[in-house]
């Protein structure tokens, strides 16, 4: 469960770019809800888990992870618990690791310090196993250094390294937007499969109004601060891309986008 209750935050106050992004804003995600984020530039989605995550505080108002609250925990804290895969394919894996080595380092995340092997050799048959579920052939590219590999290929990795730890949040921020169409259809093929397997509550911000529509449980529009669509269950199964384009087009020309 994921809960932001009356989220107030400034940006620039006090000066003549004071912009008011977030004011008394509430939104409740249920254990399990695979939400799809949309909006135009500018309209908090990216903001939005960037309170969630820790990597923004709010001016007041309060984040809950699960039954506790976590506005106040540092974003490396809250990391422990989270799950995230970014935009830039180059940012959730290390360019001058191996696959393996990548997937080692991914293995020790909540795991104590000491003084042990880098790598276990022991848990590669595992680390296959869940690049298997990519249907990549990188389970046997685990020699391969992750900057050899292509972005649809490391993002595709950084999925399996946020995922293969014990978390309670996926966080997907646009982590299709710098790929070619067929990579990030695949992609989102291997995110649904993920998701639904490990029944993680997901967030995930897009640009890409049918991604939104075909996949997840749940759909927010997202406008200055503010949630302007809300769907879910029943009627989200039935959502077209034509059901929502006409209020994206009107945000979006609104915010000259």
């Amino acid at each position: 469960m994921v809960k932001l209750q009356n989220i107030e935050l400034v940006f620039n106050r006090g000066t003549i770019d004071e912009n008011r992004l977030f004011e008394n804003f509430n939104l409740s995600v249920d254990n399990g809800e695979f939400v799809s984020i949309v909006g135009s530039n500018g309209s908090g989605k990216t903001t939005l888990l960037n309170l969630v995550c820790g990597t923004m505080r709010p001016d007041s108002g309060s984040v809950l992870l699960g039954d506790s609250e976590v506005t106040s925990i540092p974003e490396y804290k809250r990391a422990r618990r989270i799950g995230r895969v970014l935009q830039d394919p180059k940012m959730g894996t290390c360019a001058d690791l191996t696959i393996l080595e990548n997937l080692s380092l991914a293995d020790n995340k909540n795991k104590p310090f000491g003084f042990s092997k880098a790598v276990n050799r022991q848990r590669e048959e595992y680390y296959k196993t869940l690049l298997e579920m990519c249907n990549m052939g990188l389970e046997n590219r685990m020699g391969t250094l992750a900057g050899a590999l292509s972005g649809g290929q490391r993002q595709a990795l950084a999925l399996t390294i946020a995922t293969m730890s014990d978390i309670e949040l996926l966080i997907l921020d646009e982590h299709t937007a710098a790929l070619d169409p067929k990579s990030s259809e695949t992609l989102m093929q291997i995110t649904q499969r993920v998701v639904s397997e490990k029944k993680y509550t997901t967030l995930m911000v897009t640009h890409n109004l049918r991604f939104a529509v075909e996949y997840g449980s749940r759909l927010v529009m997202m406008h200055s601060g503010s949630a302007v669509m809300d769907i879910k269950g029943e009627e989200k199964q039935k959502l077209k891309v034509d059901d929502i384009l006409g209020k994206f087009n009107e945000i979006s020309i609104e915010c000259g986008n």
